[in-house]
This record gives C-alpha cells, sequence and structure tokens, in this order.
C-alpha cells in the first residue's frame, strides 16, 4: 500500500491534473465514435481540436508543477512519461479523424466499430488506474487493469490483421489502400500510448509498493 499524493506532497493537485487528462483522452476517443457514425453527415474537427488543446493546457499545467514541486520519492520522468503518453492520445485520434475527413468517400463502408470500442476499453481503464492510484491500492489491483489493458491491444491487433488481411487482397483501388492503412496504423498508435501509460502507472506501484 502507498500514496501518491504522500510521494508527491502535493495533496490532489498531481491526481486531478493526471486524471483530467485521462478524462479528456477518453473523451476524444468517445468523439471519434460519433464521428465516425452517419458517414453522410458533415463532419468537422472542431471536438478533437478542443480536446486536444484541453490536454495540451494540463500536459502544460503538469510540467509547471513538475518544475516548481518538490517531488521526494516519486520520481519525476514517471509523471512526464505518463502525461506525455496521456497526451498524445487526443493528439492522435485528431489525426484520424483529420485523414477521414479528407477524403471519407475511402473511408464510407468500413466498419471500425469493434476497434473504436476497444479504443473507448482502453482508455476507461486508464483512467481507472489513475483513478485507483488516488486511493493509494494494492500492486494486485493494478496489475489487474494493466493486464486487462494488454488483452485489449491483442485483441485490437487480431481486427487490425483481419482488416488488413481484406485490404491486401487485391480487391482494392491502390490509393484506397495507402489511404485506409494510415488510418489502421494511427489507430494503432493510440491503443500504444495507452498501453504506455497504463505501463507507467504499473510501474510507479512496483516501484513504491
Amino acid at each position: 500500500m502507498f500514496s501518491l499524493q504522500r510521494l508527491l506532497g502535493k495533496e490532489d493537485k498531481f491526481f486531478d491534473l493526471l486524471e483530467a487528462s485521462a478524462q479528456e483522452s477518453r473523451t476524444s476517443v468517445q468523439a471519434l465514435i460519433r464521428f465516425m457514425q452517419n458517414p453522410d453527415q458533415l463532419k468537422t474537427l472542431d471536438e478533437f481540436i478542443l480536446s486536444r488543446r484541453k490536454e495540451k493546457k494540463i500536459n502544460d499545467e503538469i510540467s509547471h508543477a513538475l518544475c516548481t514541486t518538490f517531488v521526494t520519492a516519486l520520481e519525476r520522468e514517471d509523471i512526464e512519461a505518463l502525461s506525455i503518453s496521456l497526451y498524445k492520445i487526443p493528439k492522435t485520434v485528431e489525426k484520424i479523424a483529420e485523414r477521414i475527413l479528407i477524403a471519407p468517400h475511402l473511408f464510407k463502408g468500413l466498419d471500425m466499430t469493434r476497434q473504436v470500442r476497444l479504443l473507448e476499453k482502453a482508455t476507461d481503464t486508464v483512467v481507472t488506474m489513475i483513478r485507483e492510484l488516488r486511493r493509494g491500492v494494492n500492486m494486485e489491483s493494478i496489475r489487474s487493469c494493466n493486464e486487462q489493458l494488454q488483452v485489449v491491444e491483442g485483441e485490437a491487433d487480431k481486427l487490425i490483421l483481419e482488416l488488413l488481411k481484406d485490404l491486401y487482397s487485391g480487391q482494392h483501388d491502390a490509393v484506397k489502400v495507402v489511404f485506409l492503412k494510415d488510418i489502421f496504423e494511427l489507430i494503432e498508435k493510440v491503443f500504444d500510448r495507452c498501453r504506455d501509460a497504463g505501463n507507467v502507472i504499473n510501474h510507479v506501484v512496483l516501484k513504491n509498493s
């Protein structure tokens, strides 16, 4: 058992910022789900830009707090690594929406429901892990959440492989192949960022349990 609040010596400030950052990551994924629905409707990037800007502001606040706060047992690098991983989630999600908006006709007809639902599950898990840290939980709880993230990532990899198999079947236009491959790789990066965040949290617990 340990208290990240005690280690940081800054009451709830870092917890509040990290949790807000994780929630913003989840918000961006939820916006992507809405974005991919009703493909014939006019879309904008407003939700994604707002989410990314909020995330950037939170990231800057964390950086400033680390510069002005004496951190004792918890290494600064852990907070910075977690903050950076979280910041990259809405930033990458925005890129996915941006690509789709450039050529919506190439995306039309593609069902990515399972992939984005897994993304939502991954960001939900990251939010849960940060909330668990606030409570000062034991290692087993965080490890269980981290293992869940690994399972989600594994399921997502299988789904992407299925999509790639169809993409390289020779039935699709070359431009569409390049376009969709880019989308798939960006989605994979979002899962990677969630995994990175989970690994940082797990690492913090291992060092301080």
